[in-house]
């Protein structure tokens, strides 16, 4: 048998659960995000440990991304508990994506607990060079 040691723990798993913080199918809960720009594209990982590949459902609709993901428990239904302090249910995120980028090309790969999302850069949002004819010789200007 597990023996916890820490009393306010125990108070903190239970308010949570009391409140629904700990994610249920009704009230989503949030998963921890990264993101960052790298080159042509921005890069957005989420930490989801624990989670089957299968259960994770990633929707572009309207420049919005909408992850979500569900953590079902590892023990049966007839199991007696000791400790269940991993969060378990159904988590969610959802993402604004500007018009610069390309939702069509978004490239999402699943490795070690972590959902790795690449969004490439529209390519009408990359800086080009504009030529400009006329009084002799073309000359060229960033845009």
């Amino acid at each position: 048998m597990l023996m916890r040691t820490d009393p306010f723990r125990e108070l903190d798993r239970l308010t949570q659960q009391f409140f629904g913080a700990n994610g249920t199918t009704s009230r989503p809960a949030v998963m921890p995000m990264d993101a960052y720009r790298s080159g042509n594209e921005y890069v957005v990982q989420f930490d989801l440990p624990g989670v089957a590949p299968d259960s994770i459902d990633l929707d572009v609709e309207r420049n919005v991304l909408t992850v979500k993901a569900e953590r079902s428990p590892d023990y049966d239904e007839g199991a007696e508990v000791q400790v269940s302090e991993r969060p378990r249910g159904v988590f969610s995120r959802q993402l604004f994506l500007g018009d610069t980028l390309d939702a069509d090309s978004i490239a999402a790969q699943y490795d070690a607990g972590v959902l790795t999302l690449r969004v490439p850069i529209a390519e009408q949002a990359k800086p080009r060079k504009i030529a400009i004819s006329g009084g002799g010789e073309a000359k060229q200007i960033n845009a």
